[in-house]
């Protein structure tokens, strides 16, 4: 697993697969990178450099915890692109990891090329998903066995009650599938998290939403936007609300995809993917 220092001597990991040209991968949570694993296949197309945030997989937890603050993680990612010896990155950044991706591109816009944001989270640039939207969403599902008590759970959650028990009631929404091969899934992430670090990726100061979005949209290079059809987490208008912020933006919505789209349909998901990031229009999905 090899390694590189950040700006403040923090030594932080990363993990190769595939071949082909690079394409920095940031992981959601804020948690390790193993859970992306090679994205359904799409190392057959690009060599993926996933990167373990701070405190989190391979890489050290700094002394101080704060340094994991969102837009304290930007220079991270320039350190690994320095690190690499890259003019320019690609990247692809997932959940959470789409708000890193954000703030890295409004610091450093002339070292990205392609941006691709799966399933993306919506928090540094201030948009708004709202309870109704979720349960919207989470009414595609009503017909499988499982949702009647993943619905209530919801409903209680949205209604400001939430539980250690509801939250994990809920899992079967962030899925496609909820199968053998998404509870395990499910279960490997939960084990991987680590609460202290969660809480200070979203501290108070790390978003900007304003200045964000004016980065955006002075943004040229081409951006691809990836929703899952059922997908809680990034509900289908809220993600197209977002691809509205670029100027130049791909939305594609994976039918029956959920949070973790590359499970759902690892076909599907690598031919969009695979057909942007090699300067293609993505095909709808």
């Amino acid at each position: 697993m090899p390694t590189f220092s950040a700006h403040d001597g923090t030594e932080l990991a990363y993990h190769l697969a595939g071949d082909g040209p690079p394409v920095v991968c940031l992981p959601g949570g804020p948690t390790d990178s193993a859970y992306l694993g090679d994205l359904g296949g799409l190392s057959a197309h690009r060599r993926l450099i996933r990167m373990d945030l701070r405190g989190t997989g391979g890489s050290a937890t700094p002394p101080d915890l704060a340094t994991c603050r969102c837009d304290r993680l930007v220079e991270d990612v320039e350190a690994l692109r320095e690190h690499l010896g890259l003019t320019r990155i690609d990247l692809l950044a997932h959940s959470a990891g789409a708000n890193l991706a954000a703030l890295y591109l409004s610091r450093h816009p002339e070292r990205v090329g392609r941006l691709a944001l799966i399933t993306p989270s919506v928090r540094a640039v201030g948009l708004t998903i709202t309870g109704d939207l979720r349960l919207r969403t989470a009414g595609f599902r009503r017909n499988e066995p499982w949702f009647p008590e993943a619905f209530a759970a919801l409903e209680a959650i949205v209604a400001g009650t939430a539980t250690a028990g509801r939250w994990k009631a809920v899992a079967p929404f962030s899925y496609g599938r909820w199968d053998t091969a998404a509870q395990a899934h499910q279960a490997d992430g939960d084990e991987r998290k680590n609460a202290a670090v969660v809480a200070a990726f979203g501290a108070e100061g790390a978003f900007a939403p304003d200045a964000t979005r004016a980065a955006l949209a002075r943004f040229t290079q081409p951006v691809l936007l990836l929703a899952g059809e059922v997908d809680l987490g990034a509900p289908p208008l809220a993600v197209a609300e977002f691809a509205r912020l670029f100027p130049h933006a791909e939305f594609v919505i994976q039918p029956g995809g959920g949070h973790y789209p590359w499970l759902d349909d690892a076909v599907g998901f690598t031919t969009a993917t695979a057909a942007f990031l090699e300067g293609r229009t993505a095909p709808a999905a």
